[in-house]
Parts: structure tokens; C-alpha cells; sequence
């Protein structure tokens, strides 16, 4: 689509409330239309500093028949945060964080907010809320897709904190959703990834939080097979409070190949979360061991942009039992022709103690879930990107379904890949009861689409 100069017709009827507008030619356009991994050309970026001027926008982008884009942290790999020739909702003002009743740890988060935003705002309260690894993703789009994070085994997904959401609706109305009120939206808000309004804020009941055991162990990488092995068998018998995921990085020019494992042991006693950790550190030659007593505000990596001229292609599954046959497609597609850096992450523990119907992230009984990537040229074609994939398939076939949050492209297989039938199904009607127009997109049910995407994902 053509990108409309701030002199057309369509942006001379823009009208006021819309909050801060920024188009291209303005000083901050270039920053305003780039993603941590996409760069659109967007007619208008639109940065509301409250829910009116949210809903001012999605009225217009409706009545202007403009693709419209929502954006709270900007980290989704598929770029849903930016578009061509349409309008941006930006929520970063949208950014407040309030504990609402400290005694019923009830917390109440703006969508643009970031979660090291909100770790540090709610640290000194002794709470926190397990949600994802990096500072700078945004709530909105993080919560909306399921929320694995550092503490997912003992406080399960993100989403599993969340009991209320504030929504403006294609219409420009704003509702309330929540067990007791717009009950089919508030289900599909809860993994189904925001396609059907612009959540400005969250109800989140936060877990009460203070410092933990967090930290790297590297290992040499010349047993994978055992490495893989040994992780998968220590956190079957590990305790909750332990959530750990292992990296296998293959060589890179001049930088070896790495093996690590990751650990958070959120803990209430310090020699507990010590003696859970000490089994993972007997997987292989331990090279280096930074585990230490950090708050758990400290866990959030910092994150960033991707060098310039390449960029990351991934893909993710999430596999109900990491069986030796599972291991094996791991092992091979770590070290093959063209290996492929891998992230192995426990689930199970509270995740699975939900039901599969009683949120959209119905994938309650996966042991790991599996994410692989690869780097290639800013301009590869999609068969050099495939076939720098080509070891994933392995992996993926041990798999039932996919995190939409980690998802690298969003086709109908993508859709049907992240959703059990029954799930989708009962997605694409909340859809087709809250946006008949078709105003937001990645629309489940087929229909035109007129916007490149509601919301964004870790």
C-alpha cells in the first residue's frame, strides 16, 4: 500500500484527540515506525496519552478505512507493531503501574508499560509478576499471547495473573472484561493475542516476590545428547520453584560453540533455592557459574535491536513430552549442516494445574517448550530463510502446537499451529461477536483484513 503524504485528503481530515501524531518528515518518524524487528512505513504513528484518544484513533482508522497497528513494546517477531500506509496506536504513554489493594495484591498495569517498568514499581511492595526476560517488552502484547516467563513453574503464564482488562472496541467503545462481564472476551484475551480491540489496561493479582537465585552455567558443548537429557531429568523431579531453560548455541565466525543453562529459584528460603539448582550443575564440565541473590527485578535482560543487515528468523513449539526421540531431533538440529541455536523451556508446574478450556493458551500439558532460530541477510527470500530452517522440522514434528508469542511468521498454519481446533473455533466467533467489520487483525476467521496487527508480543 501506498504511503499517503501528510498533504492527502486523509490526513487533512485527521482529526484532533488522537493524542501525540507523529508522520513522515517528522524529526522522531524513523524512530516511531521501526519495531525491535520490523521497520514499517506507517501515514501515522499515533501516541494517545489516555483511553479517549485510544478510542479517537480506532474510530478514525474504521471511518478513513486505514490498516491500523497497536503497539505496547514493539518485540514481536512478525512486525505487527508497524504497517504500510495505516495508522500506529502506540501505547507507550499508557504506561501506569498501581497496586490497587496491596492485601489482595491486586495491581493494576498500563499496556504500554514495560515489564522492567513494572518489576521496579512493584519491588518495593515485596511483589512481582512472572513475565517473560527482557525489560523492555511490552505488557499489552506479552500477557495478551500467554506470558512465560522466569517464574512460570510456580506462578504459571502471565496471563494466569490477569483477572480484568479495559478494552476499546472497533466502535470506539470502551469495555470491561473480566469473569463476570464480557466473559467469552475476557477468555479470548487471555492467550489469544489481542485480536479483537486495544486493551489499554490489565487487573493482575502480582505473587509476592523477593529476592532469588538467578544466573548462567555454562557448560562445555561436547555432549549435547547428555546435556539435554540431564536438563529434561532434573526438572521432572525438581520443585516448582525452579524454572530453567537451556541454550544451545552452534559457532558463529569466530565465536565458539556454547552451551548454558539458565535458572531463576523463586524460593522463600535461600538454602532451598541453592539445593534445587545443585543438580543442574552436574550435567557436564561446568565452564563458568554466575548463579547469585538478586532481586527479582534484576532477572530482565536489558534486550535491544538485532545487528543491522541481518535478522532473526525463528520458529517455536511447544512438546508435551521431551522424549529421548524428541531429544535426538533437538541434539541434531543443534549440530547439523546448518545448525540452529535452541532454547529448551520448562513448563509444567502451575501452567498445568489450569485447565485447557478455561484460557485461549490451551497448551496446558506441554513439558518444554522449544524455540529455534537462525540469522540470515536483512533481504534473504523465503526459501534462503527455509532452508537456514530446514533442521527445525525435526523438531517441530514432537510438538502439538506453537507460543504465538515466539511465532517468526503468522500464516493460516501459523494460526491453526498455535490453536487446538475447539480453540480457534471458539476464538473466531468471540472475533466475529466483538469486530464484524473486521477492523483488527490477525483475524482467525478468514475475513478481509484491514490492519497489520492489534498488539504486540514479547
Amino acid at each position: 500500500m501506498s504511503i499517503p503524504a501528510p498533504s492527502t485528503p486523509a490526513l487533512r481530515r485527521t482529526p484532533a484527540g488522537l493524542g501525540d501524531v507523529v508522520v513522515p518528515g517528522d524529526h522522531d518518524y524513523d524512530d516511531a515506525r521501526h519495531t525491535v524487528f520490523a521497520t514499517g512505513s506507517p501515514a501515522l504513528v499515533t501516541r494517545p496519552r489516555h483511553e479517549a484518544e485510544v478510542a479517537a484513533a480506532v474510530t478514525y482508522a474504521a471511518r478513513a478505512g486505514l490498516p491500523l497497528s497497536v503497539r505496547s513494546g514493539g518485540h514481536g517477531l512478525t512486525g505487527h507493531a508497524t504497517n504500510d500506509g495505516g495508522i500506529v496506536v502506540d501505547l507507550r504513554h499508557l504506561d501506569a503501574v498501581e497496586v490497587v489493594d496491596p492485601h489482595r495484591r491486586l495491581v493494576r498495569v498500563g499496556t504500554g508499560a514495560t515489564w522492567g517498568r513494572v518489576a521496579a514499581a512493584l519491588a518495593p511492595h515485596g511483589l512481582g509478576i512472572s513475565s517473560g526476560d527482557t525489560a523492555s517488552v511490552g505488557v499489552g502484547g506479552l500477557t495478551l499471547g500467554g506470558g512465560i516467563g522466569w517464574m512460570v513453574r510456580r506462578h504459571g503464564l502471565a496471563v494466569d495473573a490477569v483477572v480484568g482488562a479495559r478494552v476499546v472496541l472497533a466502535d470506539g467503545r470502551t469495555v470491561v472484561a473480566s469473569p463476570d462481564s464480557h466473559a467469552g472476551l475476557f477468555w479470548a484475551l487471555r492467550g489469544g493475542g489481542g485480536h479483537v480491540g486495544v486493551v489499554t489496561s490489565l487487573d493482575l493479582v502480582a505473587a509476592r516476590v523477593g529476592d532469588v537465585r538467578y544466573g548462567a552455567i555454562s557448560f562445555a558443548p561436547d555432549d549435547p545428547a547428555g546435556l539435554v537429557a540431564g536438563w529434561r531429568d532434573a526438572l521432572r523431579t525438581a520443585d516448582e520453584e525452579l524454572s530453567s531453560t537451556l541454550v544451545l548455541a552452534p559457532a558463529r565466525g569466530d565465536r565458539p560453540a556454547s552451551a548454558s543453562v539458565l535458572v531463576c529459584a523463586s524460593h522463600d528460603d535461600a538454602a532451598a533455592a541453592g539445593r534445587s539448582i545443585e543438580p543442574l550443575r552436574r550435567l557436564g564440565t561446568v565452564l563458568a557459574d554466575d548463579v547469585a541473590t538478586v532481586p527479582y527485578a534484576d532477572v530482565l535482560a536489558a534486550g535491544g535491536h538485532h545487528p543491522p543487515g541481518v535478522r532473526l528468523v525463528g520458529r517455536n513449539v511447544l512438546v508435551p513430552r521431551l522424549d529421548d526421540d524428541a531429544v535426538a531431533a533437538v541434539v541434531a538440529a543443534s549440530t547439523g549442516a546448518r545448525p540452529l541455536a535452541l532454547a529448551l523451556r520448562a513448563l509444567g508446574g502451575a501452567v498445568s494445574r489450569v485447565l485447557p478450556d478455561e484460557t485461549a493458551f490451551a497448551h496446558r500439558d506441554a513439558e518444554a517448550l522449544v524455540v529455534g532460530g537462525a540469522v540470515v541477510p536483512q533481504d534473504a527470500p523465503d526459501a534462503d530463510v527455509e532452508a537456514a530452517l530446514a533442521g527445525w522440522r525435526g523438531v517441530a514434528a514432537h510438538g502439538t502446537g506453537a507460543y504465538v508469542n515466539f511465532q517468526g511468521t503468522a500464516t493460516a498454519a501459523d494460526l491453526d499451529a498455535a490453536y487446538p481446533p475447539a480453540t480457534l473455533a471458539r476464538l473466531r466467533a468471540v472475533e466475529r461477536s466483538y469486530d464484524p467489520g473486521a477492523l483488527f487483525a490477525r483475524r482467525l476467521d478468514g475475513a478481509p483484513r484491514a490492519v497489520a496487527g492489534p498488539g504486540t508480543s514479547s
